[in-house]
């Protein structure tokens, strides 16, 4: 079955073309670069994965409840809405926001994979075209492993978020060449960073988790990134140039709030947008879940140099200037750590299951024999 016919509303164009302005930049210096850079290099390398080999796809999966979460965190919990549905249809919309959710986390991987290799192209130094290279090939495996996951086990996709779309089109479209490290590795990389934190920290179901933990490792790389070479360019440019990138930095922070709201997906069940956006907001769940989109990308912000009286004055708006205090150095940490105690977990529980069935085996042979 085509992805054309698994979309819950038809998608217009098969294909979303962006008209790229900027300049391809080749380096001719082979034999230099920064130190912290190349080791990040090596360590793209070094840390490749194949989604087929390293995720269980046996383990079953509900569609009805893919992520095993309460209620409580459908936005239209304990509302007339959710009093009115029937057990079947708050099945029904549980699949619907998973959907939405890893669609969404879908599209903006292949996104960020075509922005990585934008970089590659217009970044002038030869250590981040390196760099870049890796992080193309980790988008792509993230695309495909997203993508298996809603084709095999939910069964259904939602079209890219319109906000989501907006911002991409705006990176893509920019000739900075620095445009594409800010627009998708600071602020769509860590907006997805902190979504796939809380569902991996909150889902019950171990499929899931093993996705969202392991893309999550990677991207910890790809954000340390783009602090590194952005830090470095920021501090060669004037006021009047940062402030350019701060105003790209405040209507993309309003643009990514309000994309993880599922409005679409409560108006497919019939429910008014107006209601539906009203429900959006007025959720305790999503209220949270919003503040905590930021707690990657304030820091990070900070971090590379952008940090204005309009900047934070948008951020104080938001209700998230505080988050430009977190350790982002030790939360990229814990990405990696959860992800290797994951893979710990998993090969002891195989292994112990091999002991297991050997030991069977031979105490089945013993008895044969008398």
């Amino acid at each position: 079955m085509s992805t054309h016919d698994r979309y819950t509303t038809p998608v217009a164009e098969g294909v979303w073309t962006v008209p790229a302005t900027g300049s391809a930049r080749f380096n001719w210096e082979y034999d230099d670069g920064r130190d912290r850079l190349l080791a990040l290099y090596q360590k793209g390398k070094d840390k490749q994965w194949d989604a087929v080999k390293r995720i269980d796809w046996s383990l079953e999966v509900d569609p009805y409840d893919p992520l095993g979460l309460p209620d409580e965190a459908l936005s239209i919990y304990g509302s007339p809405y959710w009093a009115k549905f029937s057990q079947a249809n708050r099945a029904d919309l549980r699949r619907h926001y998973a959907s939405w959710q890893f669609s969404q986390f879908l599209h903006g991987e292949q996104g960020a994979m075509v922005c990585a290799a934008r970089i590659v192209e217009s970044v002038p130094d030869l250590d981040a075209k390196f760099y870049s290279a890796t992080q193309t090939m980790d988008e792509a495996r993230h695309a495909e492993l997203y993508s298996r996951f809603l084709h095999e086990k939910i069964g259904m996709l939602y079209p890219i978020n319109d906000n989501l779309q907006s911002l991409l089109g705006d990176t893509l479209r920019d000739p900075r060449w620095d445009m594409p490290y800010l627009g998708m590795q600071v602020l769509i990389e860590g907006l997805a960073l902190a979504a796939f934190g809380l569902l991996r920290d909150t889902t019950s179901k171990p499929l899931p988790k093993q996705l969202l933990a392991y893309v999550m490792q990677d991207e910890a790389r790809h954000v340390a990134f783009g602090r590194m070479a952005l830090r470095d360019y920021y501090a060669q440019l004037s006021s009047a140039e940062l402030a350019e990138r701060e105003e790209f930095v405040i209507e993309g922070c309003y643009l990514m709030r309000d994309r993880l709201r599922g409005v679409e997906v409560l108006t497919n069940f019939g429910i008014p947008l107006a209601d539906a956006e009203e429900l959006s907001e007025q959720s305790e769940y999503l209220q949270f879940f919003r503040k905590l989109l930021f707690s990657r990308i304030v820091p990070c912000v900070k971090d590379i140099g952008l940090w204005g009286p309009k900047l934070q004055q948008a951020y104080v708006d938001m209700g998230v200037l505080e988050l430009g205090d977190s350790n982002l150095d030790l939360l990229m940490h814990q990405d990696e750590e959860i992800a290797e105690q994951l893979d710990a977990q998993r090969f002891a529980a195989e292994e112990a299951a091999r002991i297991a069935e050997v030991e069977q085996a031979i105490a089945a042979g013993e008895q044969e024999e008398s």
